[in-house]
């Protein structure tokens, strides 16, 4: 049964809009867990546009499932998840310019930095995952680097627009699944994926674990906006 990790980072987001203290991503992740997630998921930016360094402190101490730390190799974040040990890190590639995170970590193409990282965090507990698109070459370079985990770039088969090429993608992601399980590598997924895609890709089996966010946090809008205007309406009258 795969599980499912909760990328809180938009909750943060939605703080930073106002500069405030509100929502609160710590207490996202606890009603996440409630909730019966498997693990919270955030990232740290090195520009800090949602998640902050106190927010990681934080989450360290609240987080009761596993914290997954994504973040780049940048040398000041390295340096951050090694002192704060969440219980998995997440190499992401990452662009200031960018909104989100637009494909997977060439591990292949920057081989030396990704392995001196995996081995830093991996020699203080840190189980570390690679985030990257679904090809041979860069699961081989995964594994000669010492990472434990794979998280296969889900974004292209998410935002494919016609059923022939959904398809293809799918095919892409399985091929991928089949050849890292192969090689005794933990497959997670994660990237676009919402409450639609995300059923015939958990069919395909062998994925231990989907991490989303987006998604997640814009169903609760909805799902909870209801509740949230009653009691503010109890509360004026």
């Amino acid at each position: 049964m795969a599980k499912l990790g909760i990328n809180i980072d938009h909750v943060a987001t939605l703080r930073e809009a106002r500069g405030g203290v509100f929502p609160d991503p710590i207490m996202a992740a606890i009603i996440c867990e409630k909730a019966g997630c498997d693990s919270i998921v955030c990232h740290l930016r090195e520009d800090r546009r949602h998640i902050n360094d106190a927010d990681v402190a934080s989450l360290r101490k609240s987080v009761k499932t596993k914290l997954n730390l994504e973040m780049s190799v940048a040398k000041d974040i390295v340096r951050i998840a090694c002192k704060i040990k969440p219980d998995q890190a997440t190499l992401v590639p990452e662009k200031r310019q960018e909104i989100t995170t637009e494909g997977g970590l060439d591990v292949d193409g920057n081989f030396s930095k990704v392995k001196s990282v995996v081995n830093a965090l991996e020699s203080r507990g840190i189980a570390t995952s690679l985030f990257i698109n679904p090809s041979k070459r860069q699961i081989e370079a995964s594994a000669r680097s010492g990472a434990r985990i794979i998280e296969l770039h889900t974004g292209n088969y998410a935002n494919a627009s016609t059923r022939a090429a959904k398809r293809k993608e799918l095919s892409i992601l399985k091929n991928a699944i089949v050849y890292a399980l192969g090689m005794g590598i933990e497959v997670n997924a994660g990237h676009g994926l919402d409450y639609d895609n995300v059923k015939e890709l958990a069919r395909i089996g062998g994925i231990n674990e989907f991490n989303i966010g987006h998604s997640i946090i814009s169903r609760a809008i909805f799902t909870g906006i209801e509740k949230a205007v009653r009691q503010m309406v109890e509360l004026v009258r």
